[in-house]
């Protein structure tokens, strides 16, 4: 081993630190290589210089401590750190002073595209489609970007279903510009893309028209079983029969065969729309070919039958599904309860529940929820609020749902003063409602005519910083509606009459005024335009 004394090789060495290596292993570093050098060799096996000795020395030690992230494994641990690391960024996504450009820079050694996926599918459900947009364009402009059709058929997907389908078309297209080919997944993104288009008609036409595509196209592009789930299921909702038995014989004629998936989605599809016999024929094709129903099935069979108050069938389906392999899940007796509250049976969602406590299934808020709404179809509020009090008292954090099933309970049983205090107690332990909250109060104090209330309750709206929409009032339009069409159509009325009238006396060259008919029918001058209808048709008649 050698001793290094040399102050000319020490002062060298130190420049070449001050550029390399990072402040907080230069003073390691130097202290290694200043008094102790290993003598090096390199690979002929001659004797290297002792400069380059130390060189190599700084080289190792800057690799092994590189902050560079290394590829991840796939792991427990690596998919728990992507996690965290995307709850951070995600916390830094509302603060106006950080934007999110700046924070992804902020960790721009860490972040890879296994992060951006993450990102993409959270700020989707927030509804921040925009900063998607941002996220896809700092990852182009890094070093370890490589343009993937993943990337873009995940891109396509969010904006799809938040309806942004032109910019779903500006992503293929890009897409394409980038060099990248487009394969099923990409046009099956492309095509869910739009069947979330408000144009359903037009929608399925361009839906349908990506599929026929497809088939000409080469072998990466052809259909496979998840496009079929999606147009089957997409026609099904439409209620086009036609069209869903073509495609199931188009399927029937590839070497595709139908999954599990494919008759589910399309049973769920007819039993919400209250098409139980085409549901039943699904049903028959499925066991037809060998494919046995499991719990989803099951779940979409109760809830269908419930819906439509079939609740024979549902019971039979019931005892089926415990009899057989697969076992009740919570959606099974959410959906019992929910639907034998509808029809005014306390007694058996009631016997439903101590059937799911006896299988030793816990119940969950949801479940809570469908029993305070059952209580309250019932005209049971006290029942319905003692179930509110002990899931208020039992669970660490109420959920803004379960408050609202409260105070819908008391709504709809009249009891809106009782709702009114409700929330002022849920304000002072703390809850903040939610704007579906404040929509449910607005269009019940709208629909009782109850003034004091509302505006007692947009008060509260403006002091939270609320600002109420176009939709928000459109509840309160719809809980008004049938008063307002009765009112249009006597206002419409009364001005068909009046055209009549002046037409008649027209004729008939005589000189009656409006006020001369007011008297005529001994009416104020205020009701000139709200006239009843009877006596008008008598005077007509008289005509």
């Amino acid at each position: 081993m050698l001793y290094l004394q040399s102050t000319r090789t020490s002062s060298a060495l130190s420049g070449i630190l001050s550029v390399v290596c990072p402040p907080s292993l230069r003073r390691s570093i130097e202290l290694e290589s200043y008094v102790y050098a290993v003598p090096c060799t390199n690979h002929h096996g001659s004797r290297v210089p002792l400069f380059h000795s130390a060189l190599f020395t700084i080289s190792n030690n800057i690799r092994t401590t590189s902050t560079r992230p290394k590829r991840k494994s796939n792991g427990g641990g690596s998919t728990i750190e992507v996690e965290e690391l995307v709850r951070v960024l995600l916390r830094k996504v509302g603060d106006e002073k950080f934007p999110l450009v700046t924070t992804l820079n902020k960790y721009v050694r860490t972040v890879r595209t296994e992060h951006c996926f993450l990102l993409f599918e959270e700020l989707g459900r927030q509804d921040k489609w925009l900063q998607c947009l941002e996220v896809f364009r700092w990852m182009q402009k890094q070093r370890w970007y490589i343009a993937d059709n993943g990337i873009y058929s995940k891109l396509i997907s969010v904006m799809g279903k938040k309806g942004q389908t032109r910019m779903a078309m500006w992503l293929f297209s890009e897409m394409r510009n980038s060099g990248c080919k487009p394969d099923t997944s990409v046009y099956n993104s492309l095509i869910t893309a739009h069947l979330h288009s408000r144009d359903k008609s037009k929608a399925l036409s361009k839906a349908y028209g990506y599929f026929d595509k497809m088939k000409g196209l080469n072998e990466r592009c052809q259909p496979n079983v998840v496009t079929y789930n999606i147009l089957l299921r997409a026609f099904a909702q439409a209620g086009d029969l036609k069209q869903v038995d073509a495609i199931f014989k188009d399927l029937d004629s590839s070497i595709i065969s139908p999954d599990i998936y494919t008759y589910n989605g399309v049973m769920d599809a007819y039993g919400k729309n209250g098409m139980l016999r085409e549901m039943e024929t699904i049903l028959l094709r499925m066991k037809s070919n060998q494919c046995k129903p499991d719990t989803i099935t099951y779940n979409l069979l109760i809830d269908s039958y419930g819906r439509k108050q079939a609740f024979a069938k549902m019971e039979q389906v019931f005892k089926s599904l415990l009899r057989s392999k697969a076992k009740p899940t919570l959606p099974t007796f959410n959906s019992m309860i929910s639907n034998y509250g509808k029809a005014r049976l306390k007694d058996k969602a009631e016997s439903v529940f101590r059937k799911m406590n006896d299988l030793g299934l816990k119940p969950s808020y949801v479940t809570y929820e469908c029993l305070i709404t059952t209580y309250g179809y019932c005209d049971c509020v006290s029942s319905a609020r003692e179930i509110f009090d002990d899931v208020m008292g039992n669970q660490k954090q109420l959920q803004v749902s379960t408050l609202n099933a409260m105070l819908d309970v008391y709504c709809m049983n009249g009891l809106h003063f009782e709702a009114d205090k409700l929330l002022e107690v849920a304000d002072k332990k703390g809850f903040v409602p939610n704007v579906a909250t404040y929509k449910l109060l607005y269009k019940a104090y709208t629909k009782a005519n109850i003034k004091e209330l509302v505006h007692k309750l947009l008060k509260r709206m403006d002091q939270e910083g609320i600002v109420p929409n176009k939709k928000f009032f459109l509840g309160a339009v719809e809980a008004l509606g049938l008063i307002l069409r009765i009112w249009l159509f006597v206002i419409f009325i009364d001005v068909i009459l009046y055209i009549r009238f002046l037409f008649v006396f027209s004729r008939l060259d005589l000189r009656v005024s409006i006020n001369d008919l007011t008297r005529q029918f001994d009416l104020n001058p205020t009701q000139k335009f709200y006239i009843r209808v009877d006596p008008f048709n008598k005077w007509i008649g008289f005509c």
